[in-house]
C-alpha cells in the first residue's frame, strides 16, 4: 500500500512527532512538498504531506493560522509538518489549535532531520509500493495464464476474482452470460445484460463503470475482442475502486481474453471449412462419408432429427417496408412503437451475420453442435431438431417481424437488407437433399409473402391459395380471364360469375343453375360461350383447373 502519514511517524530515522489530528494518520501521501509561500494552495493537487519553517507566516496569529489551515485541507493536504529550531523554537500555540480544530494532523519535524530526509522517505515507499504492484501484477498475470490453459475461461474467471477480491463475469456476443465466479455472482451479471448491450454498440475497445445501487458493488465492463463487432465482455464486481495490483490483473485477463477469443475466431473458421465439407457430401448423398468427416466435431448433429435453415438478404425500399407493414397490421406504421430494437439494429448491418450470432451463442449455452455454413449471398444452417439454436432462430424471426413493424427511419427510396429464412421439416441425413429443397420452397415462399420465417410443415398443413397473391400470378389469371370480363362489360352475360358456379359445383349442371337463379340450359349455353371465348374445352382437367386459380387470385385482390 502506499506511505501514509503513520508510517512516516513510525519511521525510525525521522523522528517525527504528532501535535495535532493523531487520529486521522492512516490517509495515504501522495507526495512531500516544501513551499514558505502564504498560500501554496493553487500549486496543490492534493494528498500531500505540507513541509514549512513558517518563513512568511505569522504563526502566532490564532486568526491567521485558522484561513491557513483552513485552506490548506479544502485543498486536499493531507498533513503539516513543522520544523522548529529554525524560525520557532517550537509549533506555536495557534498553529496547534487550528489544526486540531480542523483535524488536520501536524508533525514536529526536529532541527536534525532535513525535509529532504522526508520527501526521500516518501519517495522510497511509494517507488516501493510500485514496484509491489507490479510484483503482484505479474504474479496475476501468470496465475491467469496458468487458469487460462488448464481451466479454460472459467479458470480464469475464478483467479481474477480472487485477485479482485470481488467476482467476474464473461459475456458472449449477445450479452448473454456465459459463466460467473464465484457462481453466486450469476443474478447480479444476469441484471448488466442491458449494460452489456449498449457497451457493444460502441466503437471497440470500449468499457464503462456501472454504479449499482445503494450497498451494491462497483462494476467495470469491458468489451472483449479486437474486431469491430466485440467477440465477448467481461464484467468485474468490487466493493471499491480497483488498485495498482488488481488493475493489472485485469488487464491481463482481458489480454488472455481476447487471445482466446481471436484463437476461437480461427479455429470457427476451420469448423466452417469443415462443415461446408460434411455439408455438401450430405446434399450428395454420402451420409456415410459425411459423419466421418464431421468426426466428434458435427457427429452427435446427425446422429439425431436436424432441421435445415436457408437464409438470405433481401433488398427491401424503405416505401416498400412501410407499406408492408401497414398491409400486415391495417394502421400506419409510423403510428407504432417499434419492438425488439437489438434485432431492428441488427439487421442495419449484416443480417445473416446477425442470425448466425445468435444461433451459435445459444448453441454454445446450450452445449449442442450447430452446423453453419455461408455460401455468398446465403446462409445454410443445421441445427438440432427442438434444441436451443432452433428455438433461438424462431424467436428472433419474431423479434425482427415485430421491428419491422415499427418506425422505419429511412431516407425515402433508400434501400435496406432484409432476413429471409426458410426451414424445413425434422430431417436425418439421407434426407439432407431432401431437407435443403423443402427449407428453399419455405425460403421462397417466406420471400412472396414478406415475411422473416416460414417452417415447410407451414406450407404442407396451411393452403396454396396465399401464394395466389404473387404478382406474376396475379398477371396471368388477369390475362387469362379478361376477354371474359370484357364480355361481361358489354352486358351480354355473366360468363364470370357462370363460369365460377359451374366450378365451384364441379360441373354439375342443376346445382350450379340453381345458384345462379337460371335454367340449365341457359347454363349451358353460358359454358359453350367461354370456351369459344378462351379457346380451351371445360373438359380439360388442367383448363378447369387453371381458371379456378384464376378466379381464386382475381377474387383475392
Amino acid at each position: 500500500m502506499p506511505p501514509t502519514l503513520a508510517s512516516l511517524v513510525h519511521h525510525s530515522a525521522l523522528k517525527l512527532t504528532v501535535r495535532a489530528g493523531g487520529d486521522r494518520l492512516d490517509v495515504p501521501v501522495r507526495w512531500a512538498h516544501v513551499s514558505e509561500l502564504a498560500d501554496p494552495v493553487p500549486y496543490m493537487e492534493g494528498g500531500e504531506l505540507l513541509l514549512i519553517t513558517a518563513l512568511k507566516l505569522d504563526a502566532e496569529d490564532p486568526e491567521a493560522m485558522r484561513r491557513y489551515v483552513r485552506r490548506l485541507a479544502g485543498a486536499g493536504v493531507v498533513g503539516l509538518g513543522f520544523a522548529v529550531g529554525v524560525n520557532y523554537e517550537e509549533i506555536p500555540k495557534a498553529l496547534v489549535d487550528a489544526a486540531e480544530e480542523e483535524g488536520l494532523p501536524l508533525l514536529e519535524v526536529p532541527r536534525r532531520t532535513p525535509f529532504l530526509a522526508i520527501s526521500k522517505a516518501v519517495s522510497a515507499a511509494i517507488a516501493a509500493d510500485q514496484y509491489r504492484a507490479v510484483t503482484a501484477g505479474f504474479a496475476a498475470q501468470r496465475e491467469l495464464t496458468r487458469q487460462a490453459q488448464t481451466g479454460g475461461p472459467e479458470g480464469l474467471l475464478a483467479a481474477l476474482a480472487s485477485q479482485v477480491d470481488g467476482w467476474a463475469a464473461l459475456y458472449d456476443a449477445s450479452g448473454a452470460v456465459v459463466a460467473t465466479a464465484p457462481e453466486w455472482a450469476g443474478r447480479r451479471a444476469a441484471r448488466l445484460t442491458g449494460d452489456v448491450q449498449r457497451l457493444r454498440e460502441r466503437p471497440a475497445p470500449a468499457s464503462s463503470v456501472v454504479g449499482g445501487p445503494e450497498n451494491e458493488d462497483r462494476v467495470e465492463l469491458h468489451t472483449i475482442g479486437t474486431g469491430r463487432r466485440p467477440r465477448a465482455a467481461l464484467a468485474v464486481g468490487t466493493a471499491a475502486a480497483l488498485g495498482t495490483a488488481e488493475r493489472y490483473a485485469l488487464h491481463s485477463a482481458i489480454a488472455l481474453l481476447t487471445l482466446t477469443t481471436e484463437r476461437s475466431r480461427s479455429l470457427q473458421a476451420a469448423e466452417q471449412r469443415i462443415g461446408a465439407a460434411v455439408l455438401r457430401m450430405l446434399l450428395a448423398g454420402e451420409p456415410d462419408h459425411a459423419r466421418a468427416v464431421a468426426g466428434d466435431l458435427y457427429g452427435g448433429l446427425l446422429d439425431a432429427p436436424f432441421r435445415m435453415l436457408v437464409a438470405e438478404r433481401v433488398p427491401v425500399s424503405a416505401s416498400a417496408a412501410l407499406a408492408r407493414a401497414e398491409a400486415r397490421t391495417g394502421t400506419p406504421a409510423a403510428d407504432r412503437s417499434s419492438a425488439a430494437a437489438l434485432a431492428a439494429a441488427d439487421t442495419n448491418g449484416d443480417p445473416l451475420a446477425a442470425l448466425a450470432d445468435v444461433m451459435e451463442s445459444a448453441a454454445a449455452r446450450a452445449g449442442e453442435a450447430v452446423l453453419v455454413v455461408p455460401e455468398g449471398e446465403r446462409l445454410v444452417v443445421l441445427a438440432a431438431d427442438g434444441g436451443a439454436a432452433a428455438a433461438a432462430c424462431g424467436e428472433y424471426a419474431a423479434a425482427l417481424e415485430s421491428a419491422r413493424a415499427g418506425v422505419r427511419e429511412k431516407v425515402p427510396g433508400g434501400e435496406e437488407d432484409e432476413l429471409v429464412v426458410g426451414l424445413s421439416a425434422p430431417a436425418g441425413p439421407i434426407a439432407a437433399s431432401a431437407a435443403y429443397k423443402q427449407a428453399e420452397q419455405a425460403l421462397s415462399v417466406a420471400r412472396r409473402r414478406g415475411r422473416v420465417l416460414v417452417e415447410h410443415e407451414q406450407m404442407a398443413a396451411g393452403s396454396v391459395l396465399p401464394l395466389l397473391a404473387d404478382d406474376a400470378v396475379r398477371a396471368f389469371a388477369d390475362g387469362m380471364l379478361r376477354p371474359l370480363y370484357e364480355h361481361d362489360a358489354t352486358g351480354r352475360g355473366d360468363l364470370v360469375a357462370s363460369l365460377r358456379a359451374w366450378l365451384s359445383r364441379h360441373g354439375q349442371w342443376d346445382a350450379a343453375a340453381a345458384d345462379l337463379g337460371v335454367h340449365r340450359h341457359t347454363l349451358r349455353y353460358r359454358m359453350r360461350r367461354v370456351e369459344e371465348i378462351l379457346g380451351r374445352s371445360l373438359d380439360d382437367a388442367d383448363a378447369r383447373m387453371e381458371l379456378w386459380l384464376a378466379l381464386k387470385a382475381i377474387s383475392s385482390e
